[in-house]
């Protein structure tokens, strides 16, 4: 079990900031056109932390032309070119469920002071 532990912990990032659920982060993730590769930047608050160690993914949401559009990121891949933290989020709930029922001002997460 060791060996696969050691293995694991190579592959691990450690360019990703700290995140936590209601932060509000630009993801950065690179997208393949054919022979031609670019980075897209997708924004929106994290709703959901999932695993951990090699296998942790967070999903992020936001509100495209009206509709809610989620997106799951595993923290670890190579896809996921960057992370940035655009704003903490002031909240008290594991999981942000209830924001999927929520449209334009009452989705938004109050912002802690202080970080």
């Amino acid at each position: 079990m060791d060996i696969l532990k050691a293995i694991t912990m190579d592959q691990l990032r450690t360019d990703i900031p700290r995140l936590q659920i209601g932060d509000t982060v630009k993801v950065f993730v690179k997208v393949r056109e054919g022979a031609k590769e670019r980075v897209q930047m997708y924004e929106g608050t994290i709703i959901k932390m999932k695993g951990g160690g090699i296998t942790e993914t967070f999903t992020v949401r936001r509100l495209s032309s009206g509709i809610g559009v989620e997106r799951t990121f595993p923290k670890n891949s190579p896809m996921v070119d960057r992370v940035e933290v655009v704003r903490h989020g002031k909240i008290r709930r594991a999981k942000l469920f209830y924001l999927r029922k929520r449209v334009g001002k009452a989705a938004k997460v109050r912002q802690r002071l202080g970080d």
